[in-house]
Parts: C-alpha cells; sequence; structure tokens
C-alpha cells in the first residue's frame, strides 16, 4: 500500500471537503476522489460519510485515519533519522581489532569523537586472522591489522608504522645500555605472548638464524601482564614500541636495541572494496587520512 492515499485521506478529514484538500494537495478534486475510493476499495469498507453538509470519516474511516498519522510520524522519524546519518551526528561505527590493535585506534577515536560526539563507536575484540573473513562477510565495516590481507576484496592503508622493542627492567643488566648483540640474550627467560603474530614468527626465525637459545620458559595471554612482569624482574620481551613508550618514558621499563632484530611492520587500516561504507565509517576514513 502506498502512503500518499493515506496523505490524502487525512487532508480530507482535515478539510472536510474534496476541494479544499485539492487546493491543499496542490491536485485536481477528481484525483483526490479518485485516491479516497482506491482506499475505500482495498479496505472493503466506507471511509468517508458524505451524505453531510461537511464530509466526516466513517468509524472505519477514523481507524484507518489513526494509523495513518502513526504511518506520518514514523516516516518523519525515518526522513530525521537519515538526515542525521548524513550529517553523521548519529549512527553506529564498529572496528575489529584485538588487544594490540587497538592502541593504533586511539588517537583517530578520539579525533572523531571531538567531531562526531553522537556516533556510538565499537572496537569490537577479534583475532586479527580473522578480520579480514568478517570484513568480507559484513559482520564489520572496518578492521585493524598488522599485515596485508592480500585479498582484492579488501581495501587496506598503513596508519602507522610501528617497531619491535626489547624491554627489561630498571633492575635489569642490560638498563641503561643503548644496544646488544643478539649473542647476549641466550641466557635470559623471555616472558612470551601466547598469540601467534607476525612479530613472534620474526623473532624465532632471527633466533634460529644466529642459533642462539631462546628460552620462553612463561607465557602469558595479554600485553599488560607482560609488561607488569618484565617491570617487576622476573624476566624480560619483545613487544611492539606503542605498547611500552608510556612505560619507558615513567621508567617503570626500559627499551634497549637488539643489534640483529632492527624489525617493523605496517598497521593497516581494512575494509570492503565493492561494499558501500556508513556514513559514519566514511568519515572516520577521512578522519585517518587528515592524520
Amino acid at each position: 500500500m502506498e502512503f500518499y492515499p493515506l496523505k490524502v485521506l487525512l487532508t480530507v478529514a482535515a478539510e472536510k471537503s474534496f476541494s479544499r484538500a485539492a487546493e491543499r494537495l496542490l491536485r485536481t478534486q477528481p484525483a483526490v476522489s479518485l485516491a479516497i475510493q482506491r482506499l475505500e476499495t482495498e479496505f472493503g469498507e466506507k471511509l468517508i460519510d458524505r451524505s453531510a453538509k461537511e464530509l466526516l470519516l466513517t468509524d472505519a474511516g477514523r481507524i484507518v485515519a489513526e494509523y495513518a498519522r502513526r504511518f506520518e510520524n514514523l516516516d518523519a522519524n525515518l526522513q530525521n533519522a537519515l538526515a542525521e546519518l548524513r550529517d553523521n551526528s548519529a549512527g553506529r561505527l564498529t572496528v575489529g581489532a584485538n588487544e594490540t590493535t587497538t592502541l593504533y585506534l586511539l588517537q583517530h577515536i578520539e579525533r572523531y569523537r571531538r567531531l562526531y560526539p553522537k556516533v556510538k563507536v565499537q572496537v569490537r575484540r577479534s583475532l586479527s586472522s580473522k578480520i579480514p573473513a568478517q570484513l568480507i562477510d559484513g559482520d564489520l565495516e572496518l578492521g585493524v591489522i598488522s599485515y596485508d590481507p592480500g585479498d582484492e576484496r579488501l581495501v587496506s592503508s598503513v596508519i602507522y608504522t610501528d617497531r619491535l622493542t626489547f624491554i627489561v627492567s630498571p633492575q635489569h643488566r642490560f638498563a641503561g645500555l643503548e644496544e646488544i648483540p643478539i649473542t647476549e640474550l641466550e641466557m635470559e627467560t623471555f616472558i612470551a605472548h601466547n598469540v601467534l603474530s607476525p612479530y613472534r614468527e620474526t623473532v624465532l626465525r632471527e633466533f634460529q638464524r644466529h642459533k642462539v637459545r631462546l628460552n620462553m620458559d612463561l607465557e602469558m595471554p595479554t600485553v599488560e601482564t607482560i609488561k607488569l612482569l618484565v617491570s617487576r624482574n622476573e624476566g624480560v620481551g619483545f613487544l611492539p614500541k606503542m605498547c611500552v613508550e608510556q612505560e619507558i618514558a615513567k621508567g617503570s621499563l626500559c627499551g634497549v636495541r637488539v643489534k640483529e632484530l632492527n624489525v617493523t611492520r605496517d598497521i593497516r587500516l581494512v575494509y570492503p572494496a565493492r561494499r558501500a561504507l556508513s556514513h559514519a565509517a566514511k568519515a572516520f576514513l577521512d578522519v585517518v587520512k587528515a592524520r
């Protein structure tokens, strides 16, 4: 059913005249009469009492008019909601990221929230390896990963280049040194992150290549627990620079260069290549590109 005939019914009911309703709607009187007749045929009920001096709604007409007003209000609410979405004063932004890559979003989210405070932002914790599939399937609009997905169905842009950092406690024998060779690490206890990542694979490969034993006697599920144990001098570790910048600046951790491990990685914002993005997601991409 089209909404326009219902609008005609509401106008006739308000004006109590086909001719005045036609003037208000900028239509001819026969066109208004025809619209009412079609409604009556569709519902199988008389909606207008034409016997009185002024047109009045029948009982059925009052019921239809009541719902027509509801539809009219819903239509107005719909138009307002769509206008708010276009102006980014409403809507929702959902981004997939893991524990570490979420850190690279913070500065962008802060700026985005200042520009569009009414948009609800949700960073959904996701395994980095699954984010490309979630984007393709439509479960996510945007994702942050630390590798090139290599899929023509996805677009990725580098938003940050990070560096692997060797961290020790301020009480550790390496604290205060600028650089050490990888051979000095053979006797150290490493606190490892028990999540598979390109960084982890690179570290394992470099230790094997230089024939240096890697003692990973402790494995932790989160970056925060690794930092805490290292700061207590329970071992040493490798973490992305972004994750330890504040602790190094405060002096609770020390960063030391390992000569043979100059490892960087690009952090990428990824989104579908062929699917239209929401207004909120487009605005976020603009914020990231502006940075």
